[in-house]
């Protein structure tokens, strides 16, 4: 991935966020600004987080014979987006746990059509 595919990534990730900000589930974030710097958060925690993770869930998706490794998978994007918020200010989940749920799952959504737009289906 070259710098460019890097910052646009960042760019829809930030755009997203603004978009789950303006559903009714609690999440909320104070600006554009907060949006972006939202967006590294959320990419530095990707980068750097999500591998130690992913070890975490290792032995209970061994344990599971990979059964429910989409929902390790998913929990795993619930922690990094409840981080994300706890780390930025400006960055507020309302409703706790059940606003890191809906987040989540809203900004998946999200990011992947404004992905599958701009990078195109492959």
């Amino acid at each position: 991935m070259d710098i460019v595919q890097i910052l646009v990534t960042w760019l829809i990730v930030a755009s997203s966020l603004v978009i789950v900000a303006q559903l009714p589930i609690g999440v909320e974030i104070d600006g554009y600004r907060k949006a972006i710097i939202s967006g590294a958060v959320f990419g530095l925690l990707n980068a750097f987080l999500l591998p130690v993770l992913k070890l975490v869930f290792a032995i209970p998706n061994l344990l599971t014979l990979g059964l429910l490794s989409s929902v390790f998978a998913f929990v795993l994007n619930i922690a990094i987006f409840a981080i994300a918020a706890y780390l930025v200010p400006g960055f507020e989940l309302r409703k706790g746990i059940w606003s890191a749920v809906l987040g989540a799952l809203a900004l998946s959504v999200v990011t992947s059509l404004a992905s599958s737009f701009v990078y195109g289906l492959t």
